[in-house]
């Protein structure tokens, strides 16, 4: 049996071995936090304040209350000895989420050091429910239900702990402790590995819309999104020199091909952890970024956490502990190229003090736009229990990494009074759309098994409140740029990526039959070439519409961009967000709508020219045959290599583009 308290704002429950405080968080929202500890830890962790009072009602009964908060309402049931409490959400009256246990109950706090435990929260399955987000990973679902997963981050997956469930709430697991959860058919179970307590949040609303922007105003929401990002991007692994640089961006604008930023990738630098360009291959880049900028063309530069120990910057920041570091062994936590080790991104100072670098070497000379690369960070092995950061050991705060190392560059650019802020980079955390994070889903694979795995990567991250993301197209590793494969492919991929928030060609293409090296000797040497015209005479015509497509759509983009940032809706955003009353929508994961107007439908498929469409209410327009199509209906869509399959919604000015 337990004990109930009401206390005008909150209920505490308590028995033996658990403290719990069930309270609201705004409206339509409840916090709860449990801990086999004596009292609550008062952390936020990147939950922002609640930005309005809620007004809550209390109905207690014996050993039951009842806490209501606008639309959603818990029910408190200590009537259970042998189970604990019981706890009953609902929304409008109908239950969505109802705790359970499996076994003793005290197997969900089992102590692992300290005043930390691993905590389990058990919740029974819902029978025909659908889950959405919990970040990217390189596997081809997108309808979460029926699976598990991992909280960590590294190269290729960002774990965001916030889902939207299909009954018209969402919910968060604020709780940097790498862990994972299971959305199965016997029950949804989150698991942090060693924590002080649990603490997570259940908010609801009308519509998926309603239901996100209530967790961007828990988690912050998207800055104003730069106007020249809406362009095409071109980047290579990578651009040695300078002149490679400006040769390339000399050519696309001698094709007469819009561009609209082109970036330098990593090894550009002096030593790991310099954070400054060689003078060696890179003799006046403050010229070469006025060049680049006076075409019309942003720079953008890749900047790593990493350091090494022959880094200029090595012993200032090692001796102030500015470094991540181990609690046993050797300091090192990730060779390549190398002994490296992190930047301590949870440490102020060190934040600091990595921007001051950033600043003098890049930001005064004209770099305004970065990379950050690595962002996870990539450790080895993934021991996180061996990690020590300034926030406390890895096992209770690795999470939480590319959160605070987005942090740096926002904060830094915001100082030196930006504005338009957008980084580049390959994990995020819930909240770190508020830092202008545009996250990529790191190095894939050049397979069509990817790109459809991609497609489903960008619908997660965006019902995981990241509405700024993207993909490298034509994927990152082993694309031969002179196999029919590939050539396939990057067409396929190209159109994908006009319809993602950020279209960014990228990847380390195998050398050409012809290949020269240019720079002998260089650390860390170029990939094959990956500029539009290396693909061949038939793809470049192709390729070069669809950049100029791209152009054409730049304000209905920046419409929903902006959007995006006032409202938290994603311009790439899942069939069942507008149209919400379809079951038929629910099960879409290849298909999605691109803003409120276009709906598209990629071919993922080698060789494939037809596939099935959904075409929901509604008539819509083939924007490649004119012809006017109602909806509610599916239908088979045919695409040669040198088309691809979209509708726009009839009404739609959009249409005039196509």
């Amino acid at each position: 049996m337990g004990i109930i308290t009401w206390d005008g704002n909150r209920i505490t429950y308590q028995r033996r071995n658990e403290l719990t405080v069930i309270e609201p968080y705004g409206t339509d929202c409840f916090r709860v936090r449990f801990t086999k500890n004596g009292r609550l830890s008062e952390e936020k962790w990147t939950l922002l304040d609640a930005d309005e009072e809620a007004v809550c009602t209390c109905e207690q009964s014996g050993n039951t209350a009842t806490l209501t908060n606008g639309r959603i309402s818990v029910l408190v049931d200590a009537g259970t000895p042998w189970y604990g409490g019981l706890f009953t959400f609902y929304r409008d009256g109908e239950v969505i989420l109802r705790n359970r246990f499996e076994g003793d109950y005290d197997t969900r706090t089992l102590h692992t050091g300290g005043d930390n435990y691993q905590i389990k929260v058990i919740f029974d399955a819902n029978p025909g429910e659908h889950f959405y987000g919990l970040g990217q990973e390189r596997e081809d679902i997108f309808d979460r239900k029926g699976s598990t997963c991992n909280l960590m981050h590294y190269n290729t997956k960002s774990a965001i702990p916030v889902v939207y469930s299909s009954l018209g709430y969402g919910f968060f697991w604020n709780n940097p402790a790498p862990g994972r959860v299971e959305t199965t058919r016997n029950h949804t179970m989150w698991v942090a590995d060693s924590a002080y307590q649990a603490d997570y949040l259940i908010y609801v609303g009308d519509t998926p819309a309603d239901v996100l922007k209530k967790y961007c105003r828990l988690t912050g929401f998207a800055p104003k999104f730069p106007r020249w990002a809406a362009g095409f991007w071109q980047s290579k692994l990578r651009y040695e020199s300078q002149e490679e640089v400006l040769e390339t961006a000399r050519e696309y604008k001698r094709r007469g091909i819009p561009i609209a930023a082109i970036v330098i990738d990593f090894f550009h630098w002096t030593e790991q952890g310099d954070w400054k360009f060689d003078p060696a291959y890179w003799p006046d880049p403050a010229k070469m970024c006025k060049e680049l900028q006076e075409m019309g063309i942003q720079p953008v530069v890749s900047v790593w956490p990493t350091i090494n120990e022959n880094s200029e910057n090595y012993s200032y920041m090692a001796d102030r502990n500015y470094l991540v570091r181990t609690e046993n062994g050797l300091h090192n936590t990730f060779d390549f190229c190398g002994h490296n080790t992190f930047v301590d991104a949870t440490h102020p100072e060190a934040r600091a003090y990595m921007w001051s670098k950033v600043k003098a070497n890049y930001f005064d000379l004209g770099f305004h736009n970065f990379w950050l690369d690595e962002a996870e960070p990539e450790i080895h092995p993934q021991m996180y229990s061996n990690f020590k950061f300034y926030l406390g050991n890895g096992a209770q705060t690795a999470m939480i990494y590319p959160y605070c190392y987005n942090q740096i560059f926002y904060e830094g650019l915001k100082s030196e009074g930006e504005e338009e802020i957008i980084l580049l980079t390959r994990a995020g955390y819930p909240g770190v759309q508020k830092f202008g994070a545009l996250v990529w889903n790191g190095d894939i694979e050049s397979t069509f098994e990817n790109l459809s795995a991609s497609v489903k990567s960008g619908l997660s991250m965006a019902m995981s409140g990241i509405p700024w993301w993207n993909s490298d197209i034509g994927g990152f590793m082993n694309g031969d740029t002179e196999s029919d494969y590939f050539r396939e492919l990057i067409v396929r991929w190209m159109q994908f990526g006009v319809f993602c928030p950020v279209m960014r060609i990228h990847g380390d293409r195998k050398h050409e039959s012809t290949y020269v090296e240019r720079h002998p000797g260089v650390k860390c040497p170029s990939g094959g070439n990956n500029e539009i015209w290396c693909f061949g005479e038939r793809n470049y015509e192709i390729l070069k519409g669809l950049i100029e497509l791209r152009e054409r759509l730049r304000p209905y983009i920046l419409r929903h961009m902006d959007i995006a940032s006032e409202e938290g809706k994603p311009i790439m955003r899942p069939m069942f967000f507008d149209y919400y009353n379809d079951p038929v929508c629910y099960t879409l994961e290849d298909q999605y709508m691109f803003g409120e107007d276009i709906l598209f439908a990629p071919i993922t498929r080698q060789g494939e020219t037809l596939r099935k469409v959904y075409l929901p209410s509604g008539n819509w327009i083939d924007v490649n045959t004119k012809e006017l199509l109602p909806g509610g209906r599916w239908i088979e869509a045919i695409a040669p290599i040198e088309q691809f399959i979209a509708y726009v919604r009839e009404g739609a000015e959009v249409i005039n583009v196509f």
